[in-house]
C-alpha cells in the first residue's frame, strides 16, 4: 500500500497537455481533444515551465461553479529538459510520460504544508512550539504563519514556492519581487525586537541539491537575503516531492554560501 502525501491532492485530479500561459493567472490546456482553461495562481515567471505539449497536473475547483473549472497544480518536465537528472520516474508517473518529474507550480501550498507539516512534528526548527496561526498579523503587516508555545518566543514565518533550478541550486525568486524584498525586511524587523523569523522555501521539484537567492534575477532580493541571514533571520529550505496523489516534504538542503560581491 502507497503512502499518503503529507498534503494530498483532491480527488478528481486531471492530467492534460500545456498550451500557453495567459496574463500569468491562466493557462490553456489541451485535456481529451478540448481546449481548457486552468487558473494560475503563480505570479512568477515560472522559468523553463511553459513548454508547450508538456502534461500539466490540474485540480478540480472546490467550487463547481467556478469559471475555471480547474487549478494548475503542477508541470511534469522531461528529463531531456534537465539532463542532469538522476535516474527519472516509472510506474503510475513515469511510465505513461517519460523519464522526468512533476515541478510543484502551486503558490498555495507552502502556506498549507508549513501548518501540516508543523501538526505532523516533521519541522524541527520548531520543536517546542505547540500553536500554529496561519495568516498572522503583526503591526500593518501580515505574515504567513506564527507558531507560538508555553516560555518561547514566537516564530514568525514567510513561506515561498521554488520551481527554478540553475546548476543544481534550487533558487528564488524565478522574476524580481518587491514584495518578497519587503518580507525580508520586515523579518530583520522581528529578530531585532528579540522575536524568532525564518524563511520556509518548499522546493517543489527533485533536482536541487542546495538553496540560494536568484541573484541573476533579482538582485536586491539576493543581497538582502544575505543581509536577513547575518541579521539572524533563519533560513529552511525543504525539498518537497510531487505526484498526482499530492506532495510529500522531504529533507533540508544546505543553503549555498555568498557569492563574491554580494
Amino acid at each position: 500500500m502507497e503512502k499518503t502525501p503529507l498534503l494530498p491532492l483532491p480527488q478528481g485530479c486531471v492530467v492534460g497537455r500545456f498550451i500557453r500561459r495567459y496574463k500569468r493567472f491562466s493557462v490553456e490546456m489541451l485535456l481529451d481533444g478540448q481546449n481548457v482553461w486552468v487558473h494560475s495562481n503563480n505570479s512568477g515567471s515560472m522559468l523553463g515551465l511553459t513548454l508547450a505539449g508538456a502534461p500539466l497536473l490540474a485540480s478540480p475547483a472546490a467550487n463547481p461553479a467556478r469559471k475555471l473549472p480547474y487549478t494548475q497544480e503542477a508541470v511534469w518536465l522531461a528529463e531531456r529538459a534537465v539532463p542532469s537528472l538522476p535516474g527519472g520516474e516509472e510506474g503510475a508517473d513515469g511510465s505513461a510520460l517519460g523519464r522526468g518529474f512533476w515541478v510543484g507550480v502551486n503558490t498555495s501550498v507552502p502556506n498549507r504544508m508549513i501548518e501540516v507539516a508543523f501538526h505532523a512534528g516533521r519541522l524541527a526548527f520548531a520543536a517546542g512550539y505547540t500553536q500554529c496561526r496561519r495568516e498572522a498579523k503583526r503591526g500593518e503587516s501580515r505574515l504567513d504563519a506564527c507558531l507560538t508555545g508555553p516560555d518561547l518566543p514566537p516564530l514568525w514565518v514567510e513561506c515561498k514556492n521554488v520551481t527554478m533550478v540553475e546548476d543544481g541550486v534550487a533558487c528564488f525568486p524565478d522574476a524580481a519581487t518587491e514584495r518578497g524584498q519587503k518580507h525580508l525586511r520586515e523579518l530583520m524587523d522581528i529578530v531585532r525586537c528579540g522575536e524568532r523569523a525564518a524563511m520556509f522555501y518548499l522546493v517543489q521539484r527533485p533536482d536541487g541539491h542546495c538553496f540560494g537567492p536568484a541573484d541573476v534575477v533579482d538582485p536586491a532580493y539576493a543581497a538582502l537575503f544575505y543581509e536577513a541571514v547575518d541579521a539572524g533571520v533563519e533560513i529552511y529550505p525543504y525539498r518537497a516531492s510531487v505526484s498526482p496523489a499530492g506532495i510529500e516534504l522531504e529533507g533540508l538542503l544546505p543553503v549555498a554560501p555568498r557569492p563574491a560581491g554580494l
